[in-house]
């Protein structure tokens, strides 16, 4: 009897990961952050270390995925190496798959990007800028990067206002 209920229990639960787009390995709690929080997220999200928000330093974005995009942008002169989280492991990491990302600024400047841009080899949530993490006043700490160079799409208006820099929190919406 035992053994049914415990192979029930695990059968539901996996169906309830891949129902939801989740890995096991995203399902458990988040550390708590050790440092200054530089990102909060909110809303349908569910992974939570703070209550029902998602809180992270530096150090937690960096150990989530470390990935290179080198491109040039409209707001900087010739190529530029920009290292962060992939939003695609980000949104896998809080159990996100479907909805909307509010994206705000640290002035309240926000912007919508829909889960879907979520993609491999799509946009980063950059927290270094050619090897230096960038202060405010560089458009930091965080900016959400698109390779704009590898597609053209990517270089589109509608790219390009959704690539918020001074990023210091995302609302999760449907």
């Amino acid at each position: 009897m035992a053994y049914s209920f415990m192979f029930y229990a695990r059968a539901t639960l996996t169906s309830a990961f891949l129902t939801f787009g989740l890995s096991a390995a995203d399902a458990g709690p988040l550390a708590v952050p050790q440092g200054e929080v530089i990102l909060t997220v909110t809303g349908n999200i569910h992974a939570t270390n703070a209550g029902d928000t998602a809180q992270f330093d530096l150090a937690m974005l960096q150990d989530i995925d470390g990935t290179e995009i080198a491109t040039t942008t409209i707001w900087t002169d010739g190529v530029q190496r920009f290292k962060g989280v992939s939003l695609l492991e980000l949104v896998n990491v809080l159990g996100v798959s479907t909805g909307t990302l509010l994206a705000s600024a640290i002035n309240d400047y926000t912007v919508s990007i829909p889960v879907t841009d979520a993609v491999e080899g799509g946009p980063i949530i950059a927290y270094l800028l050619d090897g230096n993490t960038m202060s405010v006043r560089g458009k930091g700490p965080l900016w959400v990067i698109y390779p704009y160079d590898q597609k053209a799409e990517y270089r589109s208006e509608v790219t390009y206002t959704r690539s918020i820099w001074q990023l210091d929190r995302i609302e999760v919406s449907d």
